[in-house]
């Protein structure tokens, strides 16, 4: 087994605190945390590493690139994805990268273009790997899926990526293009795969929250699933770190695994556009984005109470 010395790129969310006990029960240690600020306030870093006995709070991710294995991306801010990922990918360092990959077309492709030199860059949402999308796949060998609505509560691109991605879990990789189909309360998007299958997407704000769900068809049944939240950060690492730590092929190319965020972003272009089909190589793609500047001070005002 190898261990990976591990850097936690900002601490934004829940997720660097509910990894840990994970990424360790694989053998592996977070050596240093970084933090932007963009939630927290200066000592925050100081005080979750001393909490988790993490030896090092880096000073610039410059520091980080040099001490680690591999950095965990974790800003709510996805925004600055590439700012972050930059110094670690020049430095060949690998990258988790959390959900989403990005809010531009431009993001996701850089990401893409460091994976194809050779870097491991994996991540996304963990809904993906879930156990009811594992396990219904599993005995769906032979009765692939036809047609599928998934969808869950929150904001539409941060919570509602765990939707598609979901969705892509089912179906597996080739989406080829997306289109809004309008909505009441949620919207509503159509993926067609490169085999002519089509699934629908069901995401955004409502009154009472919803469970991440799937109504999956096939040609010999109907089924619908709920994912455990309780499961989920466990079977994405599961997922991601024996490839991370070079025991394992990656559990997709990261050109397919940001397939989901595209497809969000075609949706976009479509609802902009009245509706057409757009591809996810549509050069629209980058005259759009989901502004993650804006969610994380919406998240930010969330966490902190106003």
């Amino acid at each position: 087994m190898t261990a990976l010395r591990i850097g936690l790129v900002d601490l934004d969310t829940s997720h660097p605190e509910c990894f840990l006990p994970f990424v360790r029960a694989h053998g592996h240690e977070v050596v240093a945390v970084y933090d932007g600020g963009t939630v927290w306030d200066p000592g925050y870093a100081e005080r979750f590493a001393a909490q988790h006995g993490i030896a090092t709070v880096c000073r610039s991710l410059d520091e980080m690139a040099a001490r680690v294995d591999v950095a965990f991306l974790h800003g709510c801010d996805w925004d600055l994805r590439i700012e972050r990922a930059r110094p670690f990918a020049e430095a060949g360092v690998g990258l988790l990268v959390d959900k989403p990959f990005g809010g531009t077309g431009s993001a996701i492709h850089s990401l893409v273009s460091y994976a194809e030199t050779g870097l491991r860059i994996t991540g996304g949402s963990a809904l993906r790997w879930c156990t009811e999308v594992r396990r219904w796949r599993a005995e769906h060998a032979g009765d692939p899926a036809e047609f599928a609505l998934v969808g869950c509560s929150g904001e539409e691109f941060d919570y509602g990526i765990h939707a598609y991605s979901m969705l892509h879990g089912l179906f597996g990789p080739g989406v080829v293009e997306a289109r809004h189909l309008g909505g009441h309360g949620q919207q509503r998007v159509e993926l067609r795969w490169e085999d002519g299958r089509t699934a629908m997407v069901s995401v955004g704000p409502t009154q009472a929250r919803h469970p991440f769900h799937a109504t999956v068809l096939s040609g010999r049944s109907v089924r619908n699933l709920i994912a455990d939240p309780d499961g989920l950060y466990e079977e994405f690492l599961n997922a991601t770190l024996p490839y991370l730590a070079g025991e394992a092929p990656a559990p997709l190319p990261l050109r397919q695994l940001v397939e989901p965020e595209l497809a969000a972003l075609a949706g976009l272009v479509s609802r902009r556009d009245g509706g057409r089909w757009v591809e996810l190589r549509d050069p629209a793609l980058d005259a759009v984005s989901f502004d993650g500047a804006a969610f994380g001070a919406r998240y930010r005002a969330a966490k902190r109470g106003g």
